[in-house]
């Protein structure tokens, strides 16, 4: 479908255009100078539906007007106060008023609707378009040309703390399902114009509206020019989240590893942004997804900025050991206690073989049922609702759990290393990635009941190589490690202060690489220190 492995150069000067897709792969009618004649064709073409309005009147009392728009999608207050009470008053000023049709649409348009937004329009293809988007079609008697006016209301929910990136210290506001509401929040963050917004509609049937936010001035034209390439090709019939997005534009939709970012978080789009990165949002979706992504974006957060160097190091640390032990933590144990026994201490060694007395099964095949049965837990806690999967978790954990040992079908030590390797899996930040190190841990296990060590090298080697061949919109997936970046590294493994990382990020080429002067570095001396003169 698409160009995989696509890499961008140094940046050019010139930015691309957005490619607009089309409305409509026919050339519709047009609308006849004949007002019942139109409204004939336009519920035609609509059929059955009961929330369909048409209301016709008298304009100043002798002309035939008509205004037709869906109840479900409008607000109808604003219709009767600023679209039919105008025009439905005959003004003091033009009793005798006689113009010829089309005169009177620009002088209606122009002079007595109160509405901000609206355009002229003849194409009946268009006009149902516009319509199912929560606009009001307003025609006269003997014009063939319409006004179609912006009347649309959606329901929306408040803006709360997002649920999938919890911090400590931060904003709390999130991402909801209306795009004109997330653009808002992104503007807030970022009062620039240099920050830039272009919408198209994606979906033959849906034609959800696609926002792409870059900053002009930071952003490689090249990145731009790539990621509305990709959205251009996609050619279905509904977009209903920004998943369906990602799926479409993703290098390697058979990699575990995801290659587009997501986010809840406006001041997390808005930081990236800075970086030099691009932005899409879509309507009904309170996600947006981040583009470029590389592997070390997954398992960073905004706590780690928004905390002291020091601490966001230590914490970034943690989350990395996590890591570690939820991927490798459990094919470790079985290579161990099938292969290599002798690499324990004594004493433990004893402890771990009276535990497992009794256990009818191989290390590998109780790792294995126990892995699964977790999955299985955590699936179920996740799907039911939030009290009742609270209280399954606990007698999941607690109850199956003593029980499975105290049966004799699992051993203490097993239970301890499942326990370790599902905490350590949650710690993961984003969620897409943490299913990718669980999909990962069930080879690793298998590998390594097979071969022991060896397996787990092989393993090790398989993930490596894979993670080393694929990139995310030309950006190595292994940036700033492969290749190797001194300013990168700064903001790897460990964070470091914010007055060390003067510039963006090298690979993603941005046309300002500077995003910290010289004149901002931290002073040492104290305001408070007392002069020479007072001691």
């Amino acid at each position: 479908m698409f160009k995989r492995g696509r890499h961008f150069s140094k940046p050019r000067k010139k930015e691309a255009p957005f490619i607009q897709g089309k409305l409509s792969n026919h050339h519709s009618e047009r609308l006849s100078p004949a007002l019942d004649e139109n409204l004939r064709q336009i519920h035609a073409r609509i059929g059955e539906n009961g929330d369909v309005i048409n209301r016709e009147f008298l304009i100043f009392g002798k002309y035939r007007g008509a205004i037709v728009y869906l109840s479900s999608l409008v607000d109808e207050p604003s219709i009767y106060r600023d679209i039919l009470k105008p025009l439905m008053l005959t003004p003091s000023h033009d009793k005798d008023l006689d113009v010829p049709c089309q005169e009177l649409i620009d002088m209606i348009w122009g002079e007595y609707l109160h509405v901000s937004k609206g355009k002229n329009i003849s194409e009946v293809s268009l006009i149902l378009e516009s319509l199912f988007q929560g606009n009001t079609l307003f025609m006269v008697e003997g014009s063939s040309e319409a006004i179609l006016l912006d009347t649309r209301t959606i329901q929306k929910r408040g803006i709360q703390e997002p649920q999938t990136e919890q911090i400590i210290r931060g904003s709390r506001e999130g991402y909801i399902e209306v795009l004109e509401t997330n653009l808002n929040l992104l503007r807030a963050r970022l009062q620039t114009p240099d920050l830039r917004i272009t919408i198209k509609p994606i979906g033959q049937r849906t034609k959800s509206k696609v926002a792409v936010c870059y900053l002009s001035g930071i952003t490689n034209p090249e990145l731009i020019d790539e990621a509305n390439r990709r959205l251009s090709k996609i050619n279905t019939d509904g977009i209903l989240d920004a998943g369906y997005i990602e799926q479409f534009i993703e290098d390697y939709p058979y990699s575990p590893f995801p290659q587009v970012q997501n986010t809840e978080r406006p001041d997390k789009t808005a930081a990236s942004l800075l970086e030099g990165r691009v932005a899409i949002l879509v309507d009904g979706s309170p996600f947006a997804l981040i583009i470029p992504a590389v592997f070390n974006q997954f398992y960073q957060t905004l706590d780690d900025y928004t905390e002291r160097f020091i601490i966001g190091s230590l914490i970034r640390t943690i989350r990395l050991v996590a890591l570690l032990f939820s991927l490798f933590i459990p094919a470790l144990y079985v290579s161990i206690i099938s292969f290599n026994p002798e690499l324990i201490p004594t004493e433990f060694a004893v402890a771990v073989a009276s535990g497992r007395a009794g256990v009818p099964y191989p290390a590998v095949v109780e790792i294995l049922i126990m892995e699964v049965s977790m999955e299985v837990l955590r699936e179920a806690t996740l799907r039911l609702p939030q009290l009742i999967g609270g209280a399954l978790s606990i007698v999941g954990v607690l109850v199956i759990g003593d029980a499975s040992v105290s049966a004799g079908f699992v051993s203490p030590i097993t239970v301890v290393v499942v326990a370790l390797t599902t905490i350590g899996s949650f710690a993961t930040p984003a969620y897409n990635a943490a299913i990718a190190v669980r999909m990962l841990r069930f080879p690793m296990i298998i590998l390594a009941g097979m071969f022991g060590l060896y397996g787990m090298v092989i393993g090790m080697l398989f993930i490596v190589n894979h993670v080393l061949n694929i990139d995310s919109f030309g950006v190595p997936y292994l940036s700033p490690f492969v290749p190797g970046n001194k300013q990168g590294l700064k903001d790897s493994l460990m964070r470091a202060p914010l007055w060390w990382m003067s510039h963006r990020p090298s690979h993603l080429h941005t046309l300002d690489n500077t995003r910290l002067s010289d004149n901002d570095q931290p002073s040492t001396d104290s305001v408070l220190q007392p002069t020479r003169e007072e001691r």
